[in-house]
């Protein structure tokens, strides 16, 4: 019989306080019918992430932590979240841009010039290059890139007659012209202030129409290989920052980047994961409201846990402007600024964030907020604190703006979405495969790199300290089969997570040693018509602790209703909760943490489906496992076909499979079986000797019946 003192050594994660939950019924169930029941009657677990998925349209606010210190942790693996999310982690090669840049046109105070280069073999980025006119030779300017977001057309955007008149009328554009362009007024206006400008398209705009907007990357291999419409626009402006700090007339210390709504994004996204950028101006974008409603704005991976204003806020301390208007941003001035001030505070930086809202315009970046860009970007950039008003302009006709022509035609190597994305797999796949470890610095990278995105796909870690969890016993205990059973609740603290549980002990356990049971059928696994089954006994025979869970989906742990994956695009599913995979995994983390004692020693047992969630689990929870056992159930990722398929992980084609997860786990002693036709591949028998310990690693082909996988755990 255990003491509570014992069960709380091997419960060192739990349930959320029932204050949080007080729907819960923390009472035993009478074990009639289900020994293994830890909630009365109709009761169900108030698991949070058994209701409706977080959404794109949901509140997302964002708290400060209250010292730099946490900051700058959470801010490093933010930073790596974002990277991996958009399929840059590590950052593709960067092939030679072979940039074309000609057309020179002379204009009042400025020239526009047209530009194409390749930002990855085949695909092209598009854009127009504003410079002030006679600006004094060798001289280096700041330089700015204009992202332009969904307006028709982009950078030919014509608000049209109806449009220009009524932005005229409401005072949002001083005239016709700006009514009609202002996406020519904004780099002209920069220009003329003495700022070099390039203004690319977005893909599928203007002169980038080799590939279609919003498709080409929304199927379940785009999904597995972190391949979206979203991260080849971000590369497309890490490129575009290449290009523009390239020139010689700029300088690379004084970058500018700015861009309204979808544009907007993708100035945020570059400013969190690019230290090139100096100053940022985000406009009508950043808010706790609706995150961004395109492809082009969401992938899986991005905002788990996360959302813009935080994601913004990865840019302190450095200056950051922003705008508001009658749209989803309209709330920003008492929800998100005040908390960006609280987060460049802790930098000493208050004055470098500033946010202004114009609730008298709908979604917009009309003259008001440019005039207040201006000035930010003088400000920060040129050291000029001036108040700015756009002067007048008179606008290109949109062909003379074009990129292409006789004389400049489109690249023949020009391709479109399906033969870049083989092109991406060939690269990423090659990129990963110089990764195989060859010795013990080549094993550390491989950890740093897949290890990092195992992280970032899982969205957790193992706990490391007491503040990190909680944990509830439900009492009493009962006795059943010769063995003292426990029910438990778990989960993460300051998490709304209940994760029914039981631990079965033998007549004299161990303190610390347990054994983490993941099977299919969730902890009813452990007893059939009231016995413990044989298993089970020889391991508490040996003093061990056998604690088995339902995982997310399992028992009573179990969704009410089909776990609802967008059809259109999964990324706006998986772009903001788990998959159920990664929750799974994340789950038995928090078991592993549970059985953390001075004296530990936790084995861990995945069967059948569960096989792959605990090497999963494994290779993030490290030397806190002594031995695991895992039945890989013929399992690899190449098997799924769906984005609903409950062991879909984005991103798990990109790190190898299960071979790159397996091998995170080395030097761990690990038996892996059942696992003909698993795509467990070399690179995890690299990483094995590379760690000194190719005798730690024990494969199996066909499925070992349960007393050998017993026999081989407590060998």
């Amino acid at each position: 019989m255990l003491t509570r003192r014992e069960m709380i050594a091997l419960s060192a994660a739990a349930a959320v306080p029932p204050s949080l939950h007080p729907s819960i019924a923390w009472a035993l169930a009478d074990g009639k019918d289900d020994p293994t029941r830890v909630f009365t009657g109709d009761q169900k677990p108030t698991d949070a992430r058994l209701g409706a998925p977080r959404t794109l349209n949901d509140y997302i606010p964002f708290s400060p932590p209250r010292t730099k210190e946490a900051w700058e942790a959470r801010r490093a693996q933010l930073r790596e979240q974002l990277l991996v999310a958009n399929g840059l982690w590590p950052m593709p090669e960067k092939t030679p841009l072979n940039a074309v840049v000609h057309g020179k046109i002379e204009r009042d105070g400025y020239t526009i010039e047209k530009v194409f280069f390749a930002s990855m073999p085949g695909h092209y980025v598009t854009g127009n290059l504003y410079r002030p006119a006679n600006a004094e030779k060798g001289k280096k300017l700041p330089g700015v890139l204009f992202a332009h977001g969904h307006w028709a057309n982009g950078r030919f955007h014509d608000g049209g007659e109806k449009g220009a008149k009524a932005s005229v009328d409401a005072k949002g554009e001083p005239d016709m012209d700006r009514g009609h362009f202002f996406m020519q007024a904004l780099p002209v206006t920069l220009a003329r202030l003495g700022f070099v400008v390039f203004q690319y398209d977005m893909v599928g705009y203007a002169d980038s129409t080799a590939i279609k907007h919003r498709e080409g990357f929304t199927d379940i291999t785009a999904e597995l290989r972190l391949q979206s419409q979203m991260g080849l626009q971000t590369l497309n402006s890490v490129r575009s920052l290449d290009f523009l700090t390239s020139l010689p007339d700029v300088d690379e210390k004084r970058i500018g980047m700015t861009g309204a709504s979808g544009g907007g994004t993708q100035t945020f996204i570059l400013a969190a994961i690019d230290d090139r950028i100096a100053s940022a101006f985000p406009a009508v974008m950043v808010s706790t409201g609706m995150q961004g409603g395109c492809v082009c704005e969401n992938c899986s991976l991005l905002r788990v846990g996360t959302g813009n204003v935080e994601i913004a806020a990865l840019f302190a301390p450095k200056p950051q402007g922003m705008s508001a208007a009658n749209d989803w941003t309209k709330e920003m001035m008492t929800k998100g600024y005040p908390e960006l001030q609280q987060l460049y505070d802790l930098y000493g930086a208050k004055d470098k964030v500033a946010v202004r809202a114009w609730l008298e315009y709908g979604h917009q970046y009309n003259v008001h907020a440019r005039e207040m860009m201006y000035g930010w970007f003088l400000k920060h950039l040129q050291g000029k604190d001036e108040v700015v008003k756009e002067p007048p302009f008179k606008p290109m006709p949109v062909a003379e703006l074009s990129v292409f022509d006789a004389e400049h035609p489109r690249p023949k190597d020009e391709v479109n979405a399906v033969a870049l994305r083989e092109e991406m797999t060939k690269a990423s796949d090659a990129q990963f495969f110089k990764l195989t470890p060859k010795d013990a610095a080549g094993l550390k990278e491989f950890k740093r790199v897949v290890g990092t995105a195992l992280r970032v796909m899982v969205n957790s870690e193992l706990p490391k300290g007491a503040s990190d969890v909680a944990e509830r016993i439900v009492e009493p205990h009962e006795k059943i089969d010769g063995h003292t059973l426990h029910r438990l609740v778990l989960g993460r603290a300051n998490q709304k997570e209940a994760v029914p549980t039981i631990a079965l002990a033998g007549p004299k356990p161990k303190e610390g040693h347990v054994v983490v049971w993941l099977h299919p059928k969730g902890k009813a696994s452990l007893i059939e018509k009231g016995k413990v089954v044989p298993a089970v006994t020889t391991l508490t025979d040996a003093g061990f602790i056998c604690v088995a869970p339902d995982l997310l989906g399992i028992g009573e742990n179990a969704f009410p209703k089909p776990f609802p994956v967008d059809k259109n695009f999964a990324g706006y599913t998986y772009g903001y909760n788990r998959s159920l995979m990664a929750n799974r995994v994340h789950d038995a983390l928090t078991l592993i943490a549970s059985g953390n004692s001075p004296k530990k020693k936790i084995l861990l047992v995945g069967w059948g489906a569960m096989g792959p969630v605990a090497i999963l689990a494994n290779a993030l929870a490290g030397d806190a496992v002594a031995k695991t056992a895992a039945d890989m159930d013929g399992f690899s990722f190449e098997k799924v076909h769906d984005t609903n398929d409950p062991m879909t992980l984005p991103g798990s084609l990109k790190y190898g499979g299960m071979g790159g997860f397996l091998a995170l786990c080395a030097p761990g002693e690990v038996l892996v079986h059942n696992q003909k036709g698993s795509g467990t591949g070399n690179i995890s028998r690299a990483a094995y000797e590379a760690a000194g310990a190719p005798d730690k690693l024990t494969r199996n082909a066909e499925k070992l019946d349960d007393a050998k996988v017993i026999e081989w755990l407590l060998k």
